[in-house]
């Protein structure tokens, strides 16, 4: 007899404590050995995920409490990777809402919840952090309540459960006076509010495809709840594919979830949740069915890509000296290789052979896969992010996002000024007594490209920036998003301390000496609104003369550093980002005509 099964995910706001939280239930359940060594924030399983702090892929993950089997599904929190949410949501029956008791819900809170809700998910909410000093929960509660109503939730899920805790220290508690050291409360919660999964193992079989995966072993492997029908390991089953096509193959193997690992299953029922392999063309929303008795489930929607940028050889002179895959081929069969489990991304070829069309869901999403290619070993470049614009009924129309700025009080002006001339209508302003305010726009995505840089500078580093997607509306004509003109290398060769500290009071640099540089390389930021070509390899006459003031310690400014997200922000129409496992470079596109100094 199989185990009792609850299916949950938890949904949350980049930061509020999804990832902590599992931690947390895992070392509850008894998931890890005694004596064994347990990383932090396990389910972040690649590089860039720790390092960022943030969910970029779905996991899932099992653990047992009172020989019930709970399958629980951490879900990315940030907008640009909706892709991965939307699917999942489809596997479970029941959601944990995770909200900050400081900071309650955020943008991307408001996501994901609008995904749930519409599923018709009843959501449990868990306020976290609550040991922290600034920890606010009932007025959290009150702020969900109220997003709640501004989704549309009906009374059942208005009226939706509650729990207070710390994911961090590893204790829930049903109200705030209560004594609890462990997470048993949630646990409880999750049996006796989660529905047990509908489904009956006695009807054909189906199998929504909600996940991919790929294994050098195995090939693809789809991950999916079973909707109906029982599956075992080497049976004969149907694909149903979204032409309404039928593809038969065998089921390799079949594997289920306990813990972190996958572990081999000979037969699952309706209501588990499964990883399979042996279809090797499945593809998000086709269903796994019975040969004899096909029957497809609904298909899955996945909002389509807003951004989209060009992904190009490397051209520059300091090409292939850095990277281990340069060529179009390499760099075209990566990226079709990320379309296998990548569903929110698009790749098309263009009329050049050293030039794709990439398109994705935001600026952190093609950033997240830039990052991946570069560590893998591959050099390219890319151009400025472009947003897509559709047709909706006839009219020409564009994405626009939802964005919140938390701010300090005197930087509140300045940011309001900024984003009416980006064409942002404000919606909101709050003043939280403690010299910050909280604004909330509705601005066209083109608005926001490139605004990051501009934010911090305004509030000097100390403004937190959240934004999501929120529709598609009619174009809103020009958007002149200003920017200074750039310094240019004028000659290929090394900065030298010399040449760059006789042309500080150009504007602010983005490289240091001993730097290496070529003709045509982005060097730095004018103050004036043109783009200026400088010689920066320029280097002392030396001669037998002493200065007076040879011996005085000379200083350069600290040079701006250019990440790989705020150079996708700041590149203009006529500039690529050159990308190598070693360097991250700007450049003016070949052939312009320059001022010269």
């Amino acid at each position: 007899m199989s185990l009792p099964i609850r299916n949950v995910a938890i949904i949350a706001h980049v930061d509020h404590g999804k990832t902590t939280l599992v931690d947390a239930l895992l070392k509850q359940a008894g998931t890890f050995r005694e004596g064994e060594d347990i990383p932090d924030c396990v389910m972040d399983s690649n590089d860039l995920e720790r390092e960022r702090g943030i969910t970029i892929l779905s996991k899932n993950t099992a653990v047992r409490y009172q020989d019930t089997l709970i399958n629980i599904v951490d879900t990315p929190g940030h907008a640009d990777f909706g892709g991965e949410v939307e699917r999942v949501l489809g596997m479970v029956d029941g959601c944990l809402l995770i909200v900050d008791a400081n900071e309650g819900p955020m943008p991307q809170t408001r996501f994901v919840l609008k995904k749930a809700l519409e599923k018709g998910l009843r959501p449990i909410v868990f306020v976290n952090k609550i040991d922290r000093p600034q920890a606010t929960p009932h007025i959290a509660i009150d702020k969900v309540l109220d997003l709640f109503l501004e989704l549309g939730a009906d009374d059942d899920q208005c009226d939706f459960p509650y729990l207070f805790g710390s994911g961090l220290s590893g204790f829930a508690k049903a109200t705030l006076e209560e004594d609890s050291e462990d997470m048993r409360p949630l646990f409880e919660a999750l049996l006796k509010l989660v529905p047990p999964p509908a489904g009956d193992p006695d009807k054909p079989l189906q199998i929504q495809v909600t996940t991919l995966d790929y294994s050098d072993y195995l090939g693809r492997i789809v991950i999916g709840k079973i909707h109906n029908g029982t599956i075992q390991a080497g049976q004969q089953a149907a694909l149903m594919r979204e032409d309404g096509s039928i593809v038969k193959a065998k089921v390799s193997k079949l594997l289920g979830f306990e813990g972190l690992r996958r572990i081999e299953l000979e037969t699952a029922a309706a209501g588990n949740l499964v990883a399979i392999a042996g279809f090797a063309d499945a593809n998000i929303g086709e269903t796994i069915t019975d040969p004899n008795d096909p029957q497809a489930l609904p298909l899955i929607k996945v909002d389509e890509p807003t951004l989209s940028m060009n992904f190009c050889v490397n051209d520059s002179p300091f090409a292939g000296k850095e990277g281990q895959y340069v060529t179009s081929r390499q760099v075209r069969d990566r990226l079709l290789r990320e379309l296998e489990t990548n569903v929110a991304l698009r790749v098309v070829e263009t009329d050049s052979p050293d030039k794709f069309a990439v398109s994705g869901r935001g600026e952190l999403h093609l950033g997240i896969l830039i990052e991946t290619m570069r560590r893998e070993g591959y050099e390219f470049q890319v151009s400025q992010p472009q947003v897509i614009f559709r047709e909706v009924n006839g009219q020409p129309c564009e994405p626009f996002e939802y964005l919140v700025l938390d701010v300090p009080e005197d930087a509140v002006g300045s940011c309001i000024e900024r984003l009416g001339q980006r064409k942002g209508e404000m919606q909101d302003m709050q003043l939280g007594g403690n010299g910050r305010a909280q604004l909330e726009f509705v601005i066209p995505a083109r608005g926001l490209i490139g605004f990051r840089g501009d934010f911090m500078r305004i509030t000097r580093g100390d403004g937190i920036m959240n934004h999501s997607f929120l529709e598609y509306r009619p174009l809103v004509g020009e958007i002149s998003a200003r920017r200074n003109g750039v310094l240019i290398a004028f000659e290929e060769g090394v900065a030298t301390f010399y040449a760059l500290k006789n042309a500080e009071d150009r504007g602010v640099f983005f490289i240091e000496p001993g730097t290496k540089v070529y003709k045509g390389m982005i060097i730095g930021e004018n103050n004036r609104p043109q783009d200026l070509e400088l010689n920066v390899c320029k280097t002392k006459q030396l001669t037998n003369h002493r200065s007076a003031t040879g011996d005085e310690l000379v200083q350069l400014q600290t040079p701006v550093e250019m990440s790989l997200e705020r150079a996708l922000e700041y590149i203009g129409p006529d500039e690529l980002v050159e990308v190598t496992p070693e360097s991250i470079r700007l450049r003016k596109m070949p052939n312009r005509k320059l001022a010269k100094r």
